[in-house]
């Protein structure tokens, strides 16, 4: 299942600002979507919680780590922001360059991120934001899978993603894109009884 558009226009980051609802939309290619109730699972906010909990002790300044709603635009070019045709609220994620940060949200391409699945928008998130993830140079990308348990590992290398590495949330994951940072799925599970 992918998400519903909000119409059949252009969008851009400028119209971004004047409909969009604090949560879940996103433009693609100068697409809308619209992510409709409900709002994430139980499991959902409790995965991406302890993920930046456990990023936010380690994470050595200048770099960043965020948790959605938190703007992501990425240009193609150098299009003035009003004109960049592509924004997404990934569920985590880190940036080092702080120069990519301003008051808004940041501008430009994360070093790392997770999306966690769920049934209306893995699709989504597969076929839609990882080929602009891809484009926009991300260089590393984690897509959870709380149902299995599972852990997607994308890696940029020669700016493309190679197939996954699939792994159990189990033991320990470092990240490739951050050194020093290393997950420990025990602590990210433990309390996963919401399916």
């Amino acid at each position: 299942m992918t998400l519903p558009t909000r119409d059949s226009k252009y969008h851009t980051y400028g119209d971004y600002l004047i409909w969009s609802r604090e949560h879940g939309d996103e433009v693609i290619d100068g697409v809308a979507y619209i992510k409709e109730p409900p709002s994430p699972t139980a499991s959902h906010q409790l995965i991406a919680g302890e993920l930046y909990r456990q990023i936010a002790n380690v994470l050595k300044r200048p770099a960043r780590v965020f948790i959605a709603p938190f703007d992501v635009r990425l240009p193609k070019e150098n299009e003035p922001d009003d004109k960049v045709d592509t924004v997404v609220q990934p569920d985590v994620l880190i940036v080092c360059d702080p120069k990519k940060i301003d008051q808004r949200s940041c501008r430009g391409a994360p070093d790392w991120l997770v999306e966690v699945l769920s049934t209306s928008t893995s699709r989504y998130d597969r076929f839609k934001k990882i080929p602009v993830y891809e484009r926009a140079g991300v260089r590393e990308v984690w897509l959870i899978q709380p149902k299995d348990r599972t852990v997607s590992v994308f890696l940029l290398e020669n700016g493309r993603y190679g197939e996954p590495t699939v792994s159990k949330l189990v033991g320990r994951t470092a990240l490739t894109a951050v050194p020093g940072v290393v997950i420990r799925w025990k602590l990210v599970v433990n309390d996963l009884t919401y399916g």
